[in-house]
């Protein structure tokens, strides 16, 4: 018999019980209730007739024979009580009660109609009727009693006959109980067990077959996934070997210290690389908790500082770490990229831990300081003759040294633009060299933004004029003072500023907004124009140094430094400079800066 039909038949038996005992029960009760309806119907009927007849009577007694009220009310109480005589001897005592009572009319009418032999009252004849009329009320009261005790009796028999059936029908129903959950849950724990033995790689703890229900069925089935496990897992054990030995192989010869953290953040793999820069053998690395083995470990605990912060806050150029390795100095570039798995089991992508890399960029780091030394050197040698150039190009635009024609105002004017330009450049070369030496020396103070806004404004007034450009300023006057250098902040400003007037249209408005940030604790200063708008895929690479990206307003482009210096300067106070931009659309550019402490304004 399988499962199935166990249960169906458990559950078919219980309710037949139910029905049963349903079924006496009402039949007890509509048992009792009509001997008690019997009960009240004859007996105590009779009684109620008796009482009132005694009633009656009193009011004859009372009465002369002339007043009639007594005498019709004992007549009716009677002619009721002589249809409804029950019980053995009752009718011989309606019919004395009947012949007493035709008497006691013939004295009353013999009284009224004046025929002479009838007494004013009859004693005697009104005692033996209230005899007879107890005598009646006596026997109903018997028969009321022997009635009473057998419905009592029948109730206690019908009570005893429910509680044999009520206990028929538990013990039955804690049979199935005890046994049919059992039949069902017995299957699923020797299934629950082999496939914890199978999940522990044990693939012998096979089920036993016992019948040939559903669960027998299942545990045939189980047992030959069970065989095909266990030989799936010989024939590819050697082959998954082979292939961890050569993963392990390729992570230990790579040429970059590599860490693989889980998201326990237990170190899991360490290559020899990795080990040498942490100092620790990898018996006190691998399967250690990283926060553990960081608290002596200045290195480890640098790098985890960097997985505290979400992905999405990373800066995107990965941060230099200045390692000590043999006597020297070793630049390392530090790479952090979680690791995403598809479960396919719970189809959702899961986070599983970390992938640390640690690139030596000691020799790309020297040529890098080898340019910026010679970038610092040439800026500084070029600064003084082109100053000197521009001096004399000053003199002879003014004609101090004599008068010009035409011409040669147009080629002195060409020269002085193109020595400014390369004024500029040695500038932002200059400040290039600086912000990678650390030597940029910054003055913060608490300022208020509308001061630095309005006063790049006022500088920027000429150079709209020719695009016949305006300003929208939208910056409220209750803005909390920032903590800024307010020469830098200005400079960037005003680099933004300008970036938007050469990339306007003519006729448009350039809007500078202000305001403070959610959590309170900046300021966002944003310029946005109506320009061609910035794709996607340059709106990062514009931050960095050299860059030159595609436009089609003409414009061939500056040096390609000014956003890069800007960021540098915005970062190194505390803020954020960035773009959103949609093509044909124009762009915003926004930095943040932080709102200056309470003691300091």
């Amino acid at each position: 018999m399988n499962l199935k039909t166990k249960i169906t038949l458990a559950f078919v038996t219980m309710l037949l019980l139910l029905l049963g005992v349903s079924a006496y029960t009402l039949y007890s009760l509509n048992r009792l209730d009509r001997t008690a309806r019997n009960v009240l119907q004859d007996n105590l009927y009779s009684v109620e007739l008796g009482q009132q007849m005694l009633r009656a009577l009193d009011q004859v007694e009372r009465q002369p024979l002339s007043d009639t009220t007594g005498m019709h009310q004992l007549n009716q109480a009677f002619v009721r009580e002589a249809g409804n005589v029950t019980e053995p001897g009752e009718q011989a005592v309606v019919d004395q009660l009947q012949e007493q009572l035709a008497r006691l009319q013939e004295y009353q009418g013999a009284w009224l109609h004046g025929t002479g032999g009838a007494p004013d009252v009859a004693p005697d004849l009104t005692r033996r009727i209230r005899q007879l009329t107890y005598r009646m009320i006596d026997l109903n009261t018997q028969a009321l009693s022997r009635k009473n005790e057998a419905a009592n009796r029948t109730a206690t028999q019908q009570q005893r006959y429910v509680l044999a059936l009520l206990t028929i029908a538990l013990l039955t129903s804690l049979l199935f109980v005890l046994s049919v959950p059992e039949a069902a849950v017995g299957g699923l724990r020797q299934l629950t067990a082999s496939i914890d033995h199978a999940a522990n790689q044990d693939f012998t703890a096979s089920i036993p077959i016992r019948g040939h229900d559903e669960f027998a069925a299942v545990g045939r089935s189980f047992n030959q996934m069970l065989v095909q496990l266990q030989t799936y897992r010989t024939s590819t054990l050697a082959e998954l070997l082979a292939e961890r030995n050569r993963v392990t192989s390729i992570v230990n010869h790579l040429d970059e210290g590599l860490l693989l953290i889980d998201q326990n953040r237990r170190i899991i793999v360490a290559n020899p690389i990795a080990q040498s820069l942490l100092a620790l053998p990898a018996a006190q690395l691998l399967g250690q908790p990283a926060d553990a083995v960081a608290q002596g470990n200045d290195l480890l605990r640098t790098l985890l500082h960097h997985l505290d912060v979400p992905a999405a806050r990373r800066q995107p150029e990965a941060p230099l770490l200045t390692i000590a390795q043999h006597g020297e100095e070793a630049y390392f570039r530090l790479s952090v990229n979680d690791v995403i798995f598809f479960n396919e089991a719970l189809d959702k992508q899961e986070f599983v831990g970390w992938v640390l890399t640690l690139r030596n960029v000691s020799e790309f780091k020297k040529l890098d300081q080898a340019k910026s030394n010679f970038l610092a050197t040439v800026s500084h040698e070029l600064k003084t003759p082109l100053s000197s150039i521009n001096f004399h190009l000053k003199l002879l635009e003014n004609g101090r040294v004599g008068s010009l024609n035409a011409e040669q105002h147009d080629i002195v004017l060409t020269l002085k633009q193109e020595n400014q330009r390369l004024l500029r450049l040695v500038s932002e070369l200059i400040d290039v060299s600086r912000l990678e030496s650390g030597n940029i020396q910054l003055n913060f103070q608490p300022s208020r933004v509308a001061d630095i806004v309005q006063f790049a404004a006022d500088t920027i007034q000429l150079q709209l004029r020719p695009k016949q450009l305006t300003l929208d300023l939208d910056v409220p006057a209750t803005l909390p003072p920032v903590r800024a250098d307010i020469e830098k902040t200005t400079w960037v400003l005003l680099n933004l500023l300008a970036n938007a007037i050469r990339y306007s249209p003519e006729h448009e408005q350039i809007h500078i907004r202000a305001a403070l940030t959610a959590d309170g604790q900046q300021v966002r200063l944003s310029v946005q124009d109506h320009g061609p708008g910035i794709a996607p895929q340059y709106q990062e690479k514009i931050f960095q140094r050299f860059a030159q990206i595609p436009n089609q307003s003409g414009y061939a482009g500056g040096s390609g430094l000014g956003l890069s210096i800007a960021r540098e300067f915005i970062t190194s106070q505390g803020g954020q400079l960035g773009v959103s931009s949609e093509l044909g659309t124009g762009s915003t550019f926004a930095f943040t800066l932080p709102v200056a402490p309470r003691a300091e304004a």
